[in-house]
């Protein structure tokens, strides 16, 4: 490698990036020092998840390649370490990335916002490849810090690289959404796995003041990373502070029917009603757009299903197998074909909830909050909690 290269493949030149960007701040270096991110990285790698064709995406192998290994570890990317639960094996890429060495961008900014200190008692549901708790435990204290995984191979390989690391916190095996009674209450929680619900047992295992990060996804997509605080009636309540992208918690993961079994067993298009709209599809295909409709909507989740020229089929569908909507994405064209069948019109849901975000200015995720009550009861709202998101359909 030329001299700049080897020097941006390590420790310093990815700390450097960090500060610059402002992810990683200057009270969180000396943990970042202590805890090489190298030593929680197994030999074998996928740097991100992938183009977005789902192509093959070949491994890096640090025994083979050190070099290319090294660039990849101190590069700003998540490094996909397991598929499919575990199932896949070989050098291309799997079905579904199931674990990773998380951006290290999202991971000090995660950290900043949890805002611990020396002392702090932190749980971290999701321990993965063991970098978040070997950082927490640098910065808290290895017996104030209680770190669940729910994989027993992923367990066993973050215990190991701990250990080796000189770190000892509460390293357990279990269900992360039901967190770690034993060891509660807690003043942090980090959760590293993207939520649909947040759980009770997590919340009431944290103490009044204080704090959950968690990403948070919508059933229709987008999702955002949430602090929220826990007030004394048992409720949290706290602002989004940025996009993310995270695994779905495995006990929160969607199983979705094929669009055939919507369809009844007749061609397309079946019963639908035709119409066409003005909305083009492309303007609530972004993540932004499709959070703010997740948060507006209940039980409806897209799928584009790509066809040649750059046209699409955007199918819409709801969780209770009644109804769907396809609309057919044409480059160009200024209306657009939609099919609705079922008792609910869903795309006449998603234009509602887009023209609620375009009205007021197209927020950004800052700009958004959510509520839990303390019967778990979750509410969405817009610069505060006075002002709730509506619910469309």
């Amino acid at each position: 490698m030329t001299e700049r290269a080897t020097t941006e493949a390590r420790p310093q030149g990815l700390a450097s990036r960090l500060m610059d960007s402002g992810a990683l701040t200057s009270d969180w270096l000396p943990a970042y020092r202590a805890v090489l991110r190298e030593s929680f990285v197994p030999d074998v790698i996928w740097p991100g998840v992938g183009p977005a064709d789902g192509g093959p995406v070949a491994s890096i192998d640090r025994r083979t390649d050190p070099d290319a290994w090294f660039r990849a570890v101190y590069s700003d990317t998540s490094l996909t370490t397991q598929w499919d639960d575990g199932s896949h094996t070989g050098p291309e890429r799997g079905n579904i990335p199931t674990c990773s060495n998380s951006q290290p961008a999202m991971v000090f900014s995660m950290l900043a916002t949890l805002d611990v200190q020396a002392g702090s008692k932190v749980l971290e549901v999701g321990t993965g490849t063991g970098w978040n708790a070997a950082l927490l435990s640098e910065r808290a204290g290895s017996e104030n810090v209680t770190t669940i995984e729910f994989d027993p191979e992923n367990a066993a390989t973050a215990r190991a690289r701990l250990d080796a690391a000189g770190y000892n916190p509460v390293a357990v095996v279990g269900d992360g959404s039901q967190g770690w009674a034993a060891c509660a209450s807690y003043d942090r929680v980090l959760i590293t796995a993207s939520l649909r619900d947040i759980p009770a047992d997590i919340i009431r295992q944290t103490r009044p003041g204080g704090i959950i990060v968690s990403p948070y996804a919508t059933e229709y997509g987008g999702e955002a990373v949430v602090r929220l605080t826990v007030q004394e009636d048992g409720s949290v309540s706290g602002p989004f502070v940025g996009s993310s992208a995270f695994m779905r918690l495995r006990q929160q993961r969607a199983y979705r029917r094929h669009v055939k079994t919507y369809l009844g067993g007749e061609p397309w298009p079946a019963d639908g009603r035709r119409a066409t709209t003005s909305l083009s599809p492309e303007d609530a295909a972004g993540w932004l757009p499709m959070f703010a409709i997740g948060l507006q909507t209940e039980g409806m989740f897209p799928y584009p299903e790509k066809l040649d020229g750059g046209r699409y089929t955007l199918w819409l569908r709801d969780t209770q197998v009644t109804s769907w909507a396809s609309i057919d994405f044409v480059p160009g064209a200024e209306e657009f074909e939609v099919y609705q069948s079922g008792p609910r019109e869903l795309w006449s849901e998603l234009t509602a909830a887009h023209a609620w975000w375009d009205d007021r200015g197209r927020p950004d995720f800052e700009r958004f909050g959510l509520t839990v009550s303390p019967n778990g009861t979750a509410r969405a709202w817009l610069d505060s909690p006075e002002h709730p998101v509506p619910a469309v359909g």
